[in-house]
Formats: structure tokens, sequence, C-alpha cells
């Protein structure tokens, strides 16, 4: 026990300097703080922004982008959505997007995690102005929007 006890004692500096340089790490989710600045970061990524329910429901009306529901399985859809691939084969099937790499896509699922792996494998890919909805249908619904079936 007494053993235990100086592990922690030694190696607790070592993790939080870690984390301190480093910033974002495994700590994030126990400890459950992001820095500021690596949240804004991920904000800031050119080819890869998330957006809130309310956003997306004032860009509908004037929709100058390509809306795709990468949830899997099918559960329904937000009116205005242009297609349906799945989040796990969206580089498999690059041919239903758009071909030209500078349009603006919004990526949806249903709570919003599928949607952005598959937001940052577009822009991986190179596509520089992507979106996904933040909370995906769940968020959608709760603000007081209706889904689709198709």
């Amino acid at each position: 026990m007494r053993i235990r006890r100086l592990t922690v004692f030694l190696l607790a500096p070592t993790a939080i300097a870690t984390q301190v340089v480093l910033g974002p790490s495994i700590f994030d989710g126990i400890v459950g703080f992001r820095y500021p600045a690596a949240a804004a970061a991920e904000q800031n990524n050119p080819g890869f922004q998330t957006i809130t329910s309310e956003q997306l429901s004032q860009m509908l009306p004037r929709k100058d982008f390509f809306v795709v529901n990468v949830h899997i399985p099918y559960e329904g859809q937000i009116e205005g959505t242009d297609a349906f691939i799945p989040y796990d084969k969206i580089d498999r099937n690059l041919d239903k997007l758009p071909a030209d790499k500078n349009a603006k896509i919004v990526l949806y699922c249903r709570s919003g995690r599928m949607s952005e792996i598959a937001a940052e494998q577009l822009s991986k890919l190179g596509y520089l102005n992507v979106s996904h909805l933040s909370g995906g249908m769940i968020a959608w619904q709760a603000s007081g929007h209706a889904l689709t079936e198709h």
C-alpha cells in the first residue's frame, strides 16, 4: 500500500505537467475539463465546423449547402436532406457528394458523434467547408423541429 501511495505521489506531478504542456488529453473525459484554447482550435479548423440546431434552422430557408444524414441505422431525417451516407462509409461514397471540395456540406446523425467522425474524415480528404450538427437529430427535435421519414 505504501508503494502505491509513493507511486501516485511521484507520478501525479508528471501527469499534471503533461496536461499543462500538451493541453487536451485522456484527462479531459475523466475530469470533464477542456482547455479553452483546445476547444477554440477545434472550432477554428477551416474544414470542419460545428453548428447548432438554431443555426441550421436559420440556414435551411436559404439553403445553399448539401445536407447529409450519416446516421446508421436510418432513423428519419431533417427536411431538406440531400443524401443518406453511412458515417463509416463516407470515404467510399464521395461520388454522392458535391465534386467541388469547397462546397458547403452539413452532416448530421442521431446524437452528433457519427457526424463528427464523418466531418473529420471529409476534412482529412480535403473538403474545406464541412459542418456537423451538434447534438444531431436529438438536439434538432429538442429545439422544436420535426423529422421526416422518406
